[in-house]
């Protein structure tokens, strides 16, 4: 029977791109003013605009209200960091460039042009697919679910990893769960001298806890029934 994990599900590049920002903490934002790092300073709307709320003395800020129109270009710039202490722990990066403009007591951000770097490489979303994509539905509970895994249940990180072809696990030292999204969990496989990373997909997308709970259970089982086939005797004789 062959490997049912060799296949890979992943989020398209626009559902990554809009979860970034809605989970991140912290942006980085150039203008004409410099740049500036802002903390719990930006939400994001339905649209993908993104809402900043900046200090007074903010160079960002100045340059909106001096802006011949308005609207300052800026770019701003986004970590996606995995919850869980591994190497590399930046799993994405992502860019937008587009122009801020003074709305009431908030800058509001329309981007026009989107970056996704992932360890795949980088790519260039549409907006139109950026605009109508949604976040992730378990990104708000990820890093929770993920350091309660690798915190309080090692043992079945480890059963997981039997579902890892294991040429993957070859000079392996420690694997660790590295995110979790609606498709299937990813596990951090680190080496003496570099890591990389294997994705368990789920059965079908889960579209809340629960479900994304009762998708790990089908995944722990068919890693118990890998573990006792691995276990089983192997049989020898002519036959007959």
């Amino acid at each position: 029977m062959g490997d049912p994990h060799t296949w890979t599900a992943a989020p398209a590049a626009a559902e990554r791109a809009r979860t970034v920002p809605a989970t991140a903490w912290s942006c980085a934002v150039t203008s004409e003013g410099g740049k500036e790092e802002f903390v719990g300073a930006h939400r994001v709307d339905a649209d993908g605009r993104i809402l900043l709320t900046v200090p007074e003395d903010s160079g960002l800020l100045t340059a909106a209200v001096c802006a011949p129109r308005g609207e300052p270009s800026v770019v701003l710039e986004f970590a996606d960091v995995a919850p869980v202490p591994v190497r590399a722990r930046i799993r994405a990066r992502l860019w937008l460039a587009g122009w801020c403009a003074l709305e009431e007591e908030h800058l509001v951000f329309r981007p026009t042009r989107v970056v996704l770097r992932q360890a795949s490489g980088a790519v260039l979303v549409d907006l139109d697919e950026y605009a109508a994509a949604e976040p992730d539905p378990l990104a708000g509970a990820e890093a929770r679910l993920l350091t309660h895994l690798a915190d309080c249940h090692p043992e079945a990180v480890e059963r997981l990893s039997r579902l890892v072809g294991r040429e993957r696990l070859q000079g392996a030292v420690r694997v660790r769960p590295l995110a979790v999204d609606r498709h299937g969990l990813t596990l951090r496989v680190e080496r003496v001298r570099g890591h990389g990373d294997v994705r368990l997909t789920f059965h079908r997308p889960a579209d809340d806890v629960a479900q994304m709970s009762e998708r790990m259970h089908v995944l722990l089982a068919q890693a118990g029934r890998v573990c006792a086939a691995r276990a089983l005797p192997r049989v020898t004789g002519n036959g007959g």
